[in-house]
């Protein structure tokens, strides 16, 4: 269990299903992420999320806010799968129920993630995202993440055409970012 002052991070249990299928399914959520997730998808994901820190003792983990004990979101470290081209490394992702947006909970959910990762002696942390989605690009840039041009990609899981299909790739190292 990871602690911030105004967050827990944590490995999702069975009662956190109906929230995290809640902020999987949510339109404005399934934006940024080439559609929502029905409720089977989004119990496969936490099954994947759960083997995953189970394999490798990190992962996405919830986020919950101390001040009401809520599950607002997911974030952590993990292992990119295939057929992605970054397969194989670290990377820090997050995904925050809208109306917890815009309050800092993602950069020091994220924040914390990362001293975590860095702090198992991972060397190097990517994050990746749409070019088009300037938010979660503005917190990659606050966490001192830095864009590396040179290993953008078109995301194979989304079709030709899809706006969301070019990705930005940041890289933090422990010596990059405060």
């Amino acid at each position: 269990m990871i602690h911030t002052d105004r967050l827990v991070l944590r490995a999702p249990v069975d009662a956190d299903r109906d929230a995290i299928a809640a902020i999987n399914a949510d339109p404005k959520v399934g934006a940024w992420l080439g559609g929502t997730r029905d409720r089977g998808e989004s119990d496969a994901f936490v099954d994947r999320v759960l083997a995953h820190i189970a394999d490798h003792g990190f992962g996405f983990w919830a986020v919950e806010r101390k001040a009401d004990g809520r599950v607002i979101g997911l974030t952590g470290i993990w292992h990119v799968p295939e057929p992605n081209p970054l397969a194989g490394q670290v990377e820090i992702g997050w995904r925050f129920a809208p109306d917890a947006w815009g309050q800092g909970y993602a950069t020091e959910a994220a924040r914390a993630a990362l001293d975590y990762g860095f702090d198992l002696s991972i060397d190097e942390i990517v994050a990746f995202t749409a070019r088009t989605n300037l938010a979660s690009q503005a917190v990659m840039r606050r966490l001192g993440m830095v864009h590396d041009p040179a290993r953008d990609f078109e995301h194979p899981g989304l079709a030709e055409g899809d706006p969301l299909k070019p990705h930005v790739v940041f890289v933090g190292r422990p010596r990059t970012w405060p």
